[in-house]
């Protein structure tokens, strides 16, 4: 009853993205010769997909969506020597609600911590009865402050929402035309030496500062802040690290296991590493959720 399976903003190459774009593919590949595969993005390098994708020897077709765009300023304001995060934000944002007479301000911080900071730190800078509504904005907040940060403005003030890049590309914050981007992204990172995961807080590639300033330009011409500096900007990757590259992979190679099949007979656009498969093979061998090989055979 399945015709078709889309993986929309793939570009994030997150972990359960990869591994259920190969599934789909060895499942149409022995099963269902039939079945269609769709990937989409914005930002994402069409040709390695399209190889991937592709059936006999051919890539897959690349269609490509010339939609209407409006045009974002980009104003590069790096951080002083010395200056914390949450203070430079706080200025441009600032900056950003006196020299812009219209708009609501979409800023974009790494991780709930510095959202809280700059959530007081603004506060504090506003003249008292400032007509603006600060809201925040992260996985893990109830859903009802989730909303309300992503409700359009009352009439006669302004909005501003303290984001992780949770609003990057899943939701949408009606009003923006500001965007004030500090540039980081927390990502998690696993460390074989200890087996452990920690979230690693880096500059935000490219590509992410690309779908954050478009966030500006959707309802009109808008304005993009991006706190460094433009050289700065020119030696920061393309797109970022994939998670299957740098993260724990025993859920993976579980979900592999009931599958059947090794990682290496499957199609995916970044092979796991292999001795981070072996770790988790054996953490799940000492957990007792896979049999060993000399026992099994396999």
């Amino acid at each position: 009853g399945v015709g078709l399976v889309i993986f929309d903003e793939f570009h994030e190459r997150n972990l359960h993205a990869d591994l259920g774009l190969a599934l789909t593919l060895d499942a149409r590949r022995h099963l269902r010769p039939d079945l269609r595969v769709l990937v989409m993005s914005a930002t994402l390098d069409g040709e390695r997909v399209a190889a991937l994708l592709g059936d006999g020897g051919e890539p897959a077709p690349v269609v490509t969506s010339e939609t209407r765009s409006h045009p974002v300023e980009v104003r590069w304001a790096p951080r002083r020597p010395g200056e914390r995060l949450e203070p430079a934000v706080v200025r441009e944002v600032v900056r950003a609600l006196r020299t812009e007479p219209d708009g609501d301000v979409l800023a974009f911080l790494p991780g709930a911590a510095e959202i809280a900071r700059t959530a007081d730190q603004l506060a504090a800078a506003l003249p008292d009865g400032a007509p603006v509504d600060v809201h925040r904005l992260h996985g893990a907040l109830p859903a009802g402050e989730q909303d309300a940060a992503l409700a359009p403005g009352l009439p006669g003030r302004r909005k501003v929402v303290l984001a992780t890049d949770i609003a990057e590309t899943s939701l949408t914050v009606e009003g923006t035309s500001i965007v004030v981007d500090a540039g980081l992204a927390r990502r998690p990172v696993f460390d074989a030496a200890t087996g452990l995961t920690r979230l690693t807080t880096v500059p935000a590639p490219r590509s992410s500062a690309e779908q954050r300033a478009g966030r500006a330009g959707r309802l009109g011409p808008g304005l993009a802040v991006r706190l460094w500096s433009k050289v700065e900007h020119a030696a920061r990757p393309r797109a970022g690290e994939p998670e299957i590259r740098q993260s724990d992979l025993a859920g993976l190679t579980l979900e592999l296991a009931v599958w059947g099949t090794d990682a290496g007979e499957l199609p995916f656009l970044d092979p796991p590493p292999p001795r981070a498969l072996e770790e988790a093979r054996g953490l799940l061998v000492e957990l007792g959720a896979l049999v060993p090989p000399d026992d099994a055979g396999a």
